[in-house]
């Protein structure tokens, strides 16, 4: 019985550090958000403007197939009875449509990355003035390898999530709502299949991102421990020659430099698989649509 109760207390006992620890994670996310948020605000008109030309660049994409179904409507009375002037009419101001859609969404893309250059310049101008202001024992705990990954390699992370990642998640979701709306206003039966492949593919990405981002952590911190080596070893280069150490060192740095590509392979390589697969989710949406689309009008 004793033992019994002793094993009901460290099961309840780890529930709650778990707890604890996923409680602590949702702060510390929602913390790094509000500092996010904090950068980005500093810029409010381009913000505002970026968010903008999104917008609109999403919104024209997803009318046009509407527009299409216009012109096939002219289309489809007969021999005869066609409606070639109006036909002609959608089928162009579709393609306008596209082309102001694309020119919209390179523009996009050109003010995100300047926005992100901007938020990046504060952010290492803030970080050097941080350092500065550190004490020198800071210094004596943590390798200059790692300090200057951070400098560099964190915060072009940063850069690349808020020029491209940031850009991909809005405009995913204004194509969810949007594709959501224009199937009701097209078939609301259509609107079944996405009810269905939405889930799996949301499901899927927050699946599969609990488990690379710790893969991420670890390719950080390995080039980080690279770097710190590399800085140490090339600064102390007079003392390794003159104990003839040259072949240790260089075996030891093969070996962090191996632990930092598998590190940064294993992240990419898991990385890479969610693009596809969410692809395939979507393409497989599509097909579905055009079958129960053709059932439809034949039945």
């Amino acid at each position: 019985m004793t033992d019994k109760r002793d094993l009901k207390k460290k099961r309840l006992s780890l529930e709650k550090e778990v707890k604890a620890d996923q409680a602590t994670k949702g702060t510390i996310k929602v913390a790094v958000l509000r500092r996010m948020a904090k950068y980005l605000l500093q810029h409010k008109p381009m913000l505002v403007f970026c968010f903008s030309l999104m917008i609109i660049s999403n919104v024209l994409s997803l009318a046009a197939p509407k527009l299409s179904q216009r012109a096939i409507d002219a289309i489809e009375p007969g021999t005869g009875a066609v409606d070639i002037r109006s036909a002609i009419f959608y089928a162009v101001l579709m393609l306008i449509f596209y082309a102001v859609s694309a020119g919209l969404s390179y523009l996009l893309a050109f003010m995100m990355v300047k926005l992100g250059q901007k938020i990046i310049y504060t952010m290492r101008r803030q970080l050097f003035e941080h350092l500065s202001s550190l004490p020198v024992s800071f210094f004596d705990t943590h390798a200059t390898g790692e300090i200057i990954s951070r400098i560099s390699y964190d915060i072009d992370t940063v850069n690349t999530s808020l020029s491209h990642d940031l850009l991909q998640v809005c405009a995913s979701v204004i194509t969810v709502v949007g594709s959501l709306i224009m199937m009701i206003s097209i078939s609301p039966m259509l609107l079944l299949i996405l009810l269905i492949t939405v889930p799996i593919s949301i499901g899927y990405t927050k699946f599969r991102s609990t488990r690379v981002r710790p893969l991420f952590r670890k390719r950080s911190q390995k080039l980080g421990e690279l770097n710190g080596y590399a800085e140490e070893m090339l600064s102390g280069q007079k003392t390794i020659r003159a104990y003839s150490k040259e072949n240790v060192i260089t075996g030891r740095f093969d070996g962090k430099n191996e632990e930092a590509v598998n590190a940064y392979y294993t992240a990419e390589y898991y990385a890479a698989t969610v693009g596809p697969t969410v692809n395939f989710i979507n393409n497989l949406s599509l097909s579905l649509v055009t079958m129960l689309g053709g059932i439809f009008f034949l039945f």
